[in-house]
């Protein structure tokens, strides 16, 4: 079983995206985290194979947490959500470590996808340039 984190501060989000990990074969939902502060202590509790990293939350940004994440543990796999795609945002979070970077409106199918592609050593950035 492929073990995914999720972390955003919009629980109807939260909710959402649990609900298509759970109905995913072979993936099951092990945490999640309402803010970037709760990530590490977290994964060292739960250890994923995924983070499901949201880019804005209040306190702790989903790039400072993947940041920190990496840090405690070098092989974490982070894939970054964000409502707002940016070419900067994108480059943030891949000097942060991430390995993958998706629009929050990618769609189920290629979420679950992603994510099996970033649990598997790969990564999943967007297929087409986003706005600056």
């Amino acid at each position: 079983m492929m073990r995914v984190l999720i972390v955003d501060d919009h629980a109807f989000v939260r909710a959402q995206i649990t609900r298509v990990m759970s109905e995913a074969t072979g993936i099951v939902v092990v945490g999640e985290c309402t803010d970037g502060a709760e990530v590490p202590s977290m994964a060292a509790l739960v250890q994923p194979d995924v983070v499901l990293m949201d880019v804005r939350m209040p306190r702790t940004s989903g790039t400072v947490a993947t940041a920190q994440l990496k840090a405690q543990r070098s092989s974490a796999r982070v894939m970054m959500l964000t409502g707002s795609p940016s070419s900067s945002t994108m480059a943030a979070a891949a000097l942060a470590g991430a390995v993958g970077f998706l629009p929050k409106d990618c769609g189920a199918h290629r979420l679950v996808s992603a994510v099996r592609t970033v649990a598997a050593g790969g990564t999943a950035w967007p297929e087409r340039a986003v706005a600056s």
